[in-house]
């Protein structure tokens, strides 16, 4: 029995490393009578006669969506235009991301296409985010990333069209990488990765998933939410169940009316303990 990674699901047939050594697995039987499923990311312990996944070890965290385990970073690829940039599903994954035990980090993309002041605005984002522990790149600092990224296992996440694919062709043109279009009607772009991969990309552990539009937050508890929010933390309330919304004395909402706490920010947190 041998001890490996599993970096690729197709169907259900697993690749699973073992230093430089790849095997193709199935799982036994015992894992679907338990309700269970492998995730790239697992590590597992198999026969590696038979090809057979016979164990799953602890997982340290784990995502739904894309469905992957064992990750340090998510690097949330978000674009500035086609799509539009959303500064809504944009915390609404730095908190989903958080609350699964994953670090977030953003790569914004297709700053070409958008006009100065835009960037302008951009960069005071880019200050904000950076201020609360969220490290930030755009496409146009792939040296920085790549060292930033070094040694770690990673998963891209963001929404459809925002260059996922694509920032992976950037870090490596040589990988055989399918990139998609964006629809000008919709302003979405097509799936165009079908199934969950690790690839090695200059000492990197990077995995390119299907791209989503929008997430739900509805399973975690208004306070786990809240607790996403790290900005929120270095301001005094009154009550210290203070969920910052209608509460008097309030000093997250003091911040805030004082522009302390990004405008967005702020709001997008109402919007989703409300919902």
């Amino acid at each position: 029995m041998l001890k490996g990674r599993i970096i690729k699901n197709i169907s259900n047939t697993y690749t699973v490393k073992v230093e430089n050594n790849l095997y193709e697995c199935t799982p036994r039987g015992k894992f679907r009578n338990e309700g269970l499923t492998p995730l790239v990311g697992d590590e597992v312990e198999f026969d590696e006669k038979n090809n057979y996944i016979l164990n799953i070890l602890p997982r340290k965290n784990s995502l739904d969506r894309p469905s992957i385990s064992n990750v340090d970073i998510a690097l949330i690829v978000t674009s500035l235009k086609t799509p539009d940039l959303s500064l809504n599903l944009l915390d609404k994954e730095i908190t989903s991301i958080i609350l699964a035990g994953i670090t977030p980090v953003i790569c914004f993309t297709k700053l070409d296409l958008v006009e100065d002041l835009t960037l302008n605005e951009l960069t005071k984002l880019r200050k904000y985010y950076e201020k609360i522990n969220i490290k930030t790149f755009t496409n146009k600092e792939i040296n920085s990333l790549i060292k930033f990224l070094k040694d770690k296992y990673v998963v891209l996440t963001g929404q459809t069209g925002a260059g996922k694919s694509k920032l992976l062709k950037m870090l490596d043109p040589h990988k055989n990488i399918l990139i998609g279009e964006v629809s000008l009607a919709l302003g979405r772009g097509k799936h165009t990765t079908r199934h969950t991969e690790f690839y090695e990309i200059k000492n990197i552990y990077i995995a390119d998933t299907p791209g989503f539009s929008s997430l739900d937050l509805s399973k975690y508890s208004k306070e786990d939410i809240k607790n996403t929010f790290a900005e929120f933390s270095k301001y005094t309330c009154e009550y210290r169940d203070c969920m910052h919304l209608k509460e008097n004395k309030c000093g997250v909402k003091e911040a805030y009316n004082k522009g302390e706490i990004l405008k967005s920010r702020y709001e997008n947190y109402c919007n989703f303990i409300n919902k």
